[in-house]
């Protein structure tokens, strides 16, 4: 979930002159070539247009500022129905959805979790989990996820 605040500055200047919300980036770098992920939305959703204009627009603001080096892909997408969680705020936002977290550093021996989100209180994600309502420290998640729930289907299970 850490991000670089200057690229992340750099991005979201170009997304939000492109009409669009800076979602969240994700920079997984690796010797030959990395991946830049930037995830984009727009209150009416986000087509592949709009995906391939701020791409261009990105592209030659990052050709420009250089803030990575070397050789890396990048991938200009929509969050989806599985949404990342990013910011503190998402926490917020998305309660009362089911969420999947994973920690960097475990918790009680344990990183991965799935449950209803219950918010924040302070820096805290608050989770109902197995019944029981946990408390996960906002600085230790690395990758937070929505998980889709879809109405109808057979006896109300969810569709996959």
């Amino acid at each position: 979930m850490r991000q670089d605040p200057r690229l992340k500055q750099i991005l979201a200047t170009a997304v939000q002159a492109m009409g669009c919300e800076l979602v969240g980036v994700e920079y997984h770098p690796h010797p030959r070539n990395g991946l830049l992920r930037v995830y984009i939305d727009t209150v009416d959703g986000v087509t592949l247009d709009d995906c391939q204009r701020v791409s261009e627009q990105i592209s030659g603001v990052l050709d420009v500022e250089d803030p990575i080096p070397g050789h890396y892909t990048l991938e200009v997408s929509s969050p989806g129905l599985d949404r990342p969680l990013f910011e503190a705020e998402h926490f917020v936002r998305f309660t009362g959805h089911k969420i999947r977290v994973h920690l960097s550093i475990p918790l009680n021996g344990r990183s991965n979790f799935a449950g209803r989100l219950l918010g924040l209180r302070g820096d805290d994600v608050l989770l109902e989990c197995d019944g029981q309502e946990l408390s996960l420290p906002l600085e230790r998640v690395e990758k937070a996820r929505l998980v889709p729930e879809f109405q109808g289907g057979n006896k109300g299970e969810e569709k996959r």
